[in-house]
């Protein structure tokens, strides 16, 4: 049984939660994967796991690249690690000591590899060309010999992730795309070898440093897209907060979050993210539920309000008794579920996977073919080897390898330049087959803001100097509706906690707050001396590019559902003036959950599109998901597209953009397999050595690349 290591490219989880104790009697082990890169990788971890006696349930996160291990009795990572490592699965312990630190040394060596390989395949191509020049003799011997030195330390270093892939793939009898790309490569250095020492006349090093540039090129491609997709779950899990101030027998003492029990106080002071599920004893604040509702307001709290974990205090100290603490917290369930919804939507099958699943074993017996055909018919075994190799190389699958990335990384280019980000590798190909889109309401569609129509010229003045410097959402809303207003002078400006803002103007004390502070109805309040309170109404308003933004997708033929944490009056508002018909008001991070998992079991493909923490879960479920960069981390982690700009008019190109790079990748596609039809028969024929082979698969990758280059002109 081999040791179990630690594997510094992986992510890391909070102390604690390589194995934790889940609230229905198992226990989870947390394993890194760093080689895994597909759906076909999914379902064999998965498979392979759930096979092991003890093992309860077994969970893939692809973005993330881990498995979650739900066992039932007690199982040592080292076993889990050694029947993962015999299926051809690499697997290592997650180091909760790299939290945080950038430890992409996969994507580095990548990086190196491609760097070493175009370095070296430069060289030697300059030697060959004074070989195909007609150089002959001991020039030609001594110009094979310096490419020999240059190409196999080359190949050793810079085809090492093909190397390993495919040999971990062969010791568990499987074939993957990996092990046609290493036998071609060994087999063209071989020959080469064979020829230089023995004096032949034709050397194919420069064949196969080629085709390991332009393959790395691909794996490099493939790898940035998807190392930009992060995973929501670990956001979130970051909110958690690791240590408390415990209240024991009127003494404080701050301890870890595990070791929280059931009816401990918990003390909160303003600023404060809530650890636990409790009831308030003590204390008066205004609470930020915005991850549960998605709403900017606050909500007053007090002795015997129940809060929840993740909600923030914001104005007062608290004091809270727990009745929820550990997995069955709020939070917790909520990372739960966003960890289940990551890896339901990590199935999805990309086009390079269905048509990798068929590629292996049909290049294999290609080559196998013309190894025996031409023994059979010349008896010569080293032109039966040139032609296998020659075979092997002009169907490496390198146009194949760089249809997706080419396409997704020139796609992705113009949407930065329009203001998107592209985060998941495979968002536009789903993002082209959506057909519904549901839309969070506060933050996404709408932004809070104040009427200022109401108030006098005088009051005006007044609201504005008591909030312009204010940090609390409500007053930030009303000095942002107040610009251009000429502030008022102050003296003795003070923030009350839970309550509001006071300060002193021409001998009169002046306040703005709660209506419950101010002697008036619910609502918000500005009172100038003995004058009667004046309201200041509160509303949203439609987002820079709302309304261009619905009827364009409208039009691009997609269905627009619109769903809320806010009340059912103003949630109907907007669904009014935006001209959408089907709407849903106060939901829950579940709600909206559920609300996507009914429309996508009716075969609807759903995009969407949110902000707020309480949207996490419904951006992970969703078939595509986008945020705006102002939203929560958690949330821009979950989506697959980050608008960079305040207007949401670059949206509307998104789906022409994801039609017309879909297509570019089916017709990218088209390219390769015509490729082979043309080329595969001539080199069966004995008509292509490995060198005349290479050539044509690098003038089949450039096609590829020059046809997704056509997605920067007009669509």
């Amino acid at each position: 049984m081999s040791d179990a290591t630690f594997c510094p490219a992986c992510i890391g989880l909070p102390e604690g939660q390589l194995e934790k104790a889940a609230s229905n009697g198992t226990s989870q082990i947390v394993l890194s994967l760093p080689g895994i890169h597909c759906v076909a990788c999914i379902n064999g971890v998965e498979r392979v796991l759930r096979d092991i006696e003890g093992v309860a349930n077994a969970r893939v996160n692809l973005s993330m690249k881990r498995v979650t291990v739900g066992t039932d009795q007690p199982i040592s990572p080292e076993v889990l690690i050694d029947t993962l490592e015999m299926a051809g699965f690499e697997a290592r312990v997650l180091d909760t000591s790299l939290l945080g630190a950038d430890t992409d040394t996969y994507g580095r060596g990548l990086m190196t590899r491609l760097a070493v390989s175009g370095f070296a395949n430069m060289n030697i191509m300059l030697l060959s060309v004074a070989v195909w020049s007609g150089a002959i003799g001991a020039t030609m011997h001594m110009f094979h010999w310096i490419t020999a030195i240059i190409a196999i330390p080359t190949l050793f270093y810079s085809a090492q992730p093909f190397f390993e892939s495919g040999w971990r793939s062969l010791k568990a009898y499987r074939l993957n795309m990996d092990v046609p790309i290493s036998l071609a490569i060994l087999l063209a250095s071989g020959i080469s070898l064979y020829e230089t020492i023995y004096g032949g006349r034709h050397s194919y090093f420069d064949a196969a440093v080629t085709l390991t540039f332009f393959l790395l090129i691909g794996r490099y491609l493939d790898h940035r897209s998807r190392k930009a997709a992060a995973s929501a779950a670990a956001q979130l899990s970051a909110l958690e907060v690791p240590r408390v101030m415990r209240v024991r027998d009127g003494v404080r003492q701050m301890v870890n979050f595990a070791d929280l029990a059931i009816g401990d106080l918990v003390q909160v002071l303003p600023g404060g993210r809530i650890p636990v599920d409790g009831t308030i004893t003590e204390g008066t604040s205004q609470i930020d539920r915005s991850l549960l509702t998605g709403e900017s307001r606050l909500s007053n709290a007090s002795a015997g309000t129940t809060v929840t974990a993740g909600e923030v205090n914001m104005t007062g100290p608290l004091t809270i008794r727990a009745t929820t603490v550990g997995a069955d917290t709020t939070l917790r369930k909520m990372v739960t579920m966003v960890d289940e919804a990551e890896a339901t939507r990590n199935r999805y099958t990309a086009i390079a996977d269905k048509a990798a699943a068929l590629y292996a074993p049909v290049v294999h017996l290609l080559a196998l073919f013309a190894f025996a055909g031409w023994m059979l018919y010349s008896g010569d075994f080293r032109l039966s080897l040139n032609i296998a190799v020659a075979v092997l190389i002009i169907t490496c699958p390198c146009a194949m390898g760089l249809a997706v990335p080419a396409v997704s990384t020139t796609a992705a280019g113009r949407l930065f330049r329009a203001g998107l980000l592209v985060k998941d590798g495979t968002a536009l190909e789903r993002l082209a087959e959506v057909d519904t889109v549901v839309f969070d309401k506060t933050g996404t569609l709408t932004l809070p803001a104040a009427a200022r129509d109401t108030l006098d010229a005088e009051t005006q003045s007044i609201a504005l100097a008591l909030t312009q410097n204010a940090t609390h959402p409500v007053s930030q809303a009303i000095a942002a509706s107040l610009q251009g207003v000429t502030p008022a002078k102050l003296r003795d400006q003070q923030e009350h906690a839970g309550k509001g803002l006071s300060a002193h103007y021409q001998g009169q004390t002046v306040q703005l707050g709660s209506g419950a502070w101010l002697g008036a109805s619910k609502g918000t309040y500005i009172k100038i001396g003995d004058r009667t309170p004046q309201k200041i109404t509160l509303r949203s308003e439609l987002r820079d590019g709302a309304q261009e933004l619905v009827q364009g997708w409208q039009k691009a033929g997609l269905t627009i559902h619109l769903v809320s944490g806010d009340d059912a009056d103003e949630t109907a508002r907007i669904a009014r003036m935006l001209h959408i018909t089907s709407w849903q008001a106060e939901t829950t991070p579940a709600d909206k959950i559920a609300y996507i998992n009914d429309l996508s079991s009716r075969g609807a493909k759903v995009l969407m599109v949110g902000d707020g923490l309480n949207d996490t879960g419904a951006l992970a479920a969703a078939y595509a998901s986008v945020s705006p960069a102002t939203a929560a981390d958690a949330s821009r982690a979950a989506s697959d597209i980050v608008l960079l700009n305040d207007s949401l008019t670059p949206l509307i190109e998104l789906p022409l953009v994801a039609r017309a790079a879909r297509a570019r990748i089916k017709e990218n596609f088209a390219l390769s397999t015509l490729y082979n039809i043309i080329a595969v028969p001539i080199a069966l024929a004995g008509f292509a050595t490995p060198l005349i082979a290479s050539i044509a698969m690098s003038a089949s990758s450039i096609t590829v690349l020059l046809n997704a280059l056509r997605l920067k002109g007009k669509l």
